[in-house]
């Protein structure tokens, strides 16, 4: 895709995505994760032409107006949305994928030294939460979707939830969007998997507890004596 073909997904995906979008000029003047989406598409281009230093400087640039921090060595596919933006952190060698929703504060980092892949990589209609924190070359499959202020060190299937520091693998019962072009936002509601495992073991110990008082009772009814027999032509036949 051409540069202007990328942000203007970029901008389209705001319209798409955010109910409080409202006009054109409104979303072009006061959404810094647009900014930042712009600056980075300007950087990343001057970064893959060699241009090592612009690409820094202006990225820095665009760090000290949005407070967001996008390396200029990223590559960011197209749909990109940063809602709210402060404090969003992306890595040299992160990779996103298209339709991808950020919150603020999240960070996309890395947990190594050495050279090569260090920070992760995100499939398509990825929504990750406010504060998340996803480290080190880990992959976050296409549909997934990570929980606010969860720490991700480890795989996300497709289409998975994760909660939690760190994060692991939860059951979701939001419903999904009826529409492609919208992002999920139901990421409010996260289930609490130990809540969910607790509630489980309440509901085994009331039920146990029935059986028992059940069987107590039993055991309390007195037990009939057997009847004897009075006729004494019957005990004759017996």
């Amino acid at each position: 895709m051409s540069l202007w073909s990328l942000i203007t997904s970029d901008f389209r995906s705001i319209r798409e995505r955010d109910p409080a979008a409202r006009g054109k000029i409104e979303t072009a003047l006061v959404y810094p994760g647009l900014h930042a989406a712009v600056a980075h598409r300007v950087s990343h281009a001057l970064w893959q032409s060699g241009w090592r230093f612009p690409a820094r400087f202006l990225a820095y640039l665009s760090r000290a107006v949005t407070a967001i921090d996008i390396h200029p060595g990223a590559k960011i596919g197209p749909g990109f949305f940063i809602d709210h933006g402060a404090g969003v952190v992306i890595g040299e060698t992160a990779e996103i994928g298209t339709n991808v929703t950020l919150y603020h504060g999240v960070t996309l980092g890395g947990v190594s030294w050495s050279p090569g892949k260090r920070h992760p990589t995100l499939g398509d209609n990825v929504m990750v939460g406010a504060g998340a924190k996803i480290l080190g070359p880990i992959t976050v499959g296409a549909g997934a979707r990570v929980g606010a202020n969860s720490v991700v060190v480890s795989e996300v299937p497709p289409e998975a939830t994760v909660i939690g520091i760190p994060a692991r693998l939860v059951m979701t019962d939001a419903p999904k969007s009826n529409s492609p072009y919208r992002v999920d936002l139901n990421h409010h509601l996260m289930p609490d998997p130990v809540g969910r495992s607790l509630a489980q073991l309440a509901d085994r110990v009331a039920f146990l507890e029935a059986r028992l008082i059940r069987h107590e009772r039993i055991e309390r009814q007195p037990v009939p004596k057997p009847q004897t027999c009075t006729d004494p032509q019957l005990e004759k036949t017996h």
